[in-house]
C-alpha cells in the first residue's frame, strides 16, 4: 500500500521560503514519477511541479518558474518543494502525488496516489 505524507507547511511572510517534504511508504518509490500540486480555497487543484523518477526531468507551472525547485532522494523516498520568494497567492493546501509511471504531468487525473496536503498560508 502506497502512503504519502507531506509536511513543512506554516504561516510565511512574503519573500520567505519553505520547504515542503513528501514521504512516501510503499516499494519502488524511485520507479515512479511524482507531483506536486495546490489548491486555494474555492479554486481547483493546480499543478505546480512534476520530477520523473531519475529526478533528472522537471516541470514547473509558469506561476512559479524560478521561485520553486522540486528535488527527490529516492534513497530517503521523499519528494521536495524548495519555495522562495513566495507571495500571497501561493497561500493553499499543497499536496504531493505519484504516478505509477516514470514520467511526470501537469494532469492531476493521471496520478494515482496522493498525501492528505499541507498548509502553506503567506501574509503580505
Amino acid at each position: 500500500q502506497v502512503q504519502l505524507v507531506e509536511s513543512g507547511g506554516g504561516l510565511v511572510q512574503a519573500g520567505g521560503s519553505l520547504r515542503l517534504s513528501c514521504a512516501a511508504s510503499g516499494r519502488a518509490f524511485s520507479n515512479y514519477a511524482m507531483g506536486w500540486f495546490r489548491q486555494a480555497p474555492g479554486k481547483e487543484r493546480d499543478f505546480v511541479a512534476g520530477i520523473s523518477w531519475t529526478g533528472i526531468s522537471t516541470d514547473y507551472a509558469d506561476s512559479v518558474k524560478g521561485r520553486f525547485t522540486v528535488s527527490r532522494d529516492n534513497a530517503k523516498n521523499t519528494v521536495y518543494l524548495q519555495m522562495s520568494s513566495l507571495k500571497p497567492e501561493d497561500t493553499a493546501v499543497y499536496y504531493c502525488a505519484r504516478r505509477s509511471v516514470g514520467s511526470s504531468t501537469r494532469e492531476a487525473h493521471f496520478y494515482d496516489y496522493w498525501g492528505q496536503g499541507t498548509q502553506v498560508t503567506v501574509s503580505s
